[in-house]
């Protein structure tokens, strides 16, 4: 019996991982991966590769160098990726600061826009992606509010019925790696460091939130840190 097919936008990264892993065994599932410069795009489509042998899954990659050239993002130039202590994370005002710092213009309009064409093209009824509680707090493309909203503009926007299925959204990071192991996603082979390092930096915010996750949940993160 043929599996409904879905779309997944997977960076490699936690979220992203956790929340494919929880549709892998009952939709037939293309990953699509995007190149728009960032500094750790190596590593990203090394734990996106990995993911998709483990699950068998179709798997993407879509360059777009135009998002680079208009970004201040430090994500996507050599300006260097601010370091934070675990205390900061809950300090809005810093937390906010960062945020801007690693912002890439309209990043998950653009992908799920993409998501969206690839979607209608392979008769696709779900896009998957990892947007959660914890990092919509100073990303507004990851909140609630974005998801119901870019949902209305399919409704109205596409002659397919296809939604986009964020399942981490009311999570934590504490909650996806209680998920991920509660559902076997193979969060080893994810990568969440924004500087692109062989192994996880161990400061950059993404790689301080991870940490703190795995710390909080009391499961062991088998992925490597160099500090």
């Amino acid at each position: 019996m043929n599996k409904t097919k879905a779309i997944s936008v997977l960076s490699g990264g936690l979220d992203s991982t956790v929340a494919t892993a929880i549709y892998a065994e009952d939709y037939e599932i293309t990953a699509i991966t995007f190149d728009y410069g960032q500094q750790s795009l190596d590593r990203e489509l090394e734990s996106a590769k990995a993911i998709c042998e483990r699950y068998d899954m179709k798997h993407e990659i879509i360059q777009l160098p135009w998002l680079a050239k208009i970004s201040n993002s430090s994500l996507t130039s050599d300006e260097d990726i601010p370091n934070v202590e675990i205390d900061e994370l809950d300090d809005e005002t810093k937390a906010l600061e960062n945020s801007k710092s690693v912002w890439v213009p309209a990043r998950n309009t653009v992908f799920c826009s993409i998501a969206l064409a690839y979607a209608e093209s392979v008769k696709a009824e779900i896009i998957i992606v990892g947007w959660d509680y914890e990092e919509a707090v100073t990303f507004p493309d990851n909140s609630k509010e974005y998801l119901e909203s870019f949902n209305k503009t399919i409704e109205y926007g596409s002659f397919d019925d296809i939604t986009i299925k964020a399942p981490l959204i009311d999570m934590n990071k504490e909650d996806i790696v209680l998920k991920g192991h509660e559902v076997n996603a193979p969060m080893e082979l994810s990568y969440s460091c924004y500087k692109g390092s062989d192994v996880h930096c161990g400061v950059c915010e993404s790689c301080q939130r991870r940490k703190r996750a795995f710390i909080k949940a009391g499961i062991v993160d088998k992925t490597e840190y160099e500090v």
